[in-house]
């Protein structure tokens, strides 16, 4: 939602609408489509030919330490790594942080595909 100068400034001084809510209803627009779109991709890239983490396992201090996909692979975690960094793994990203690689989802906007929301098994 774009506003122009004087059609906001007109809006404020009549008392119709407040500085801060066009700033939320932007926002707010911004976020519903990026939310559509991110859906929108993951539903085209399903059948890609590359497999999906569909449940992790966890250690007692809530670390993943493997990952299962759509194919029924079961991974440890540095091979999971090194299927992520061939690009056999979709909606995945590897980065080295601390000294070493993480596995992480892609930031899709999507909470529910994020590794630490899948199921565990």
């Amino acid at each position: 939602m774009i506003f122009s100068k004087q059609s906001t400034l007109e809006m404020y001084q009549k008392g119709g609408m407040k500085m801060s809510d066009k700033f939320e209803e932007a926002y707010e627009a911004y976020k519903q489509n990026a939310e559509e779109q991110a859906q929108q991709e993951v539903t085209n890239n399903v059948d890609n030919g590359k497999e999906q983490i569909v449940a992790v396992r966890k250690n007692e201090d809530g670390d993943i330490i493997a990952i299962k996909t759509n194919s029924g692979r079961e991974l440890d975690y540095p091979t999971a790594i090194e299927e992520a960094k061939a690009g056999n793994l979709q909606h995945v990203d590897v980065f080295h942080k601390y000294g070493r690689d993480i596995l992480r989802s892609e930031p899709d906007g999507i909470k529910s595909n994020n590794l630490d929301n899948l199921e565990t098994f």
